[in-house]
């Protein structure tokens, strides 16, 4: 365990990364408690509009460095502070933002109000627990008593929340993108999904990889192909797998046809019904660029509705 600091000078907050990514952030407070303290700050209640849902982090190094959010981007120096203050008196604390505040200089945008628990890390078992878990594209949970001012890895609620004395925060792997598909429109998916961040996995018809073998819970299935004979046999496989998403190109016209194919082979009509064709969030596209936002739109708005 380390020694609270008594500091002289106090270190001015730094932005270190601009990244949102749990897994990136719980690294990072890892790597900044071999060298020195660190605290990890989590949105533990919302108070009308908020920007981050409930368990977003911001990890803080007792250097100043910090990184991630609990909102826009207008609290974050400040919540950094705090986590100074907290690792210098090594003591947990509750800071509320925004409405019902005692920072009256600091308004969040959203109107609203926020309240962040700041935990001083006495150790990163719990936070190895769950990057190990994520790894495994396994879901994770962490509880928080900030009476006992202690982390431990917990099974994984539904979502994140309050269970009584303590918060516990669920985390999920990112989402996966398996596209199939030889097209111009694939290209763009690939190249678009991989912008975002996403775990993109192409693959081609006939393929010697076992598809079925990467599809898990957070994986969505994007079938970009111009003839109904060679996504046949992926769609099947996509079917019968545990993916959040399926997406097929085509039109009204091809899709009619797709759903006679499937009938015809004993597919459920509730099976059926997971494909979404056409394709994407918005209407027909001309060209690829296009139709790749319009697809990666669907897949964030069906993982959200999945894991809210």
């Amino acid at each position: 365990m380390h020694q609270s600091l008594a500091p002289v000078t106090a270190p001015i907050p730094v932005r270190a990364s601009s990244t949102d990514d749990p897994a990136e952030l719980l690294r990072f407070a890892i790597d900044a408690h071999r060298r020195c303290p660190a605290a990890l700050a989590t949105l533990v209640d919302i108070r009308g509009g908020a920007a981050r849902a409930l368990g977003a982090h911001v990890a803080v190094a007792a250097d100043g460095r910090f990184c991630g959010y609990v909102s826009g981007g207008c609290v974050e120096a400040a919540v950094a502070s705090e986590a100074l203050l907290a690792m210098a008196q090594g003591r947990d604390r509750m800071v509320k933002f925004g409405d019902g505040s005692p920072f009256f200089d600091i308004v969040l945008p959203c109107g609203g109000g926020i309240s962040v628990a700041i935990h001083v890390l006495k150790d990163v078992g719990a936070l190895r627990h769950v990057l190990e878990r994520l790894k495994r594209r396994q879901a994770a949970g962490l509880a928080y008593s900030p009476e006992r001012q202690a982390l431990e890895p917990v099974e994984p609620l539904p979502r994140t929340c309050w269970l009584e004395r303590d918060f516990l925060t669920v985390y999920r792997p990112r989402t996966r993108v398996l596209i199939s598909g030889q097209t111009i429109e694939a290209q763009a998916v690939v190249r678009l999904a991989e912008a975002s961040g996403y775990d993109v996995i192409a693959v081609a018809p006939g393929g010697v990889r076992p598809v079925a073998d990467i599809i898990d819970p957070f994986t969505a299935i994007v079938l970009l192909h111009h003839e109904l004979d060679a996504e046949a046999a992926i769609l099947e496989t996509a079917l019968a797998s545990p993916g959040f998403y399926i997406g097929a190109l085509g039109s009204t016209r091809t899709h009619r046809r797709r759903v006679e194919r499937l009938r015809a082979m004993a597919f459920k009509r509730d099976d059926i019904a997971r494909i979404k064709a056409p394709i994407g969030m918005f209407g027909p596209t001309r060209d690829a660029t296009s139709l790749a936002l319009s697809v990666l739109a669907d897949i964030a708005a069906a993982r959200l509705v999945a894991y809210a």
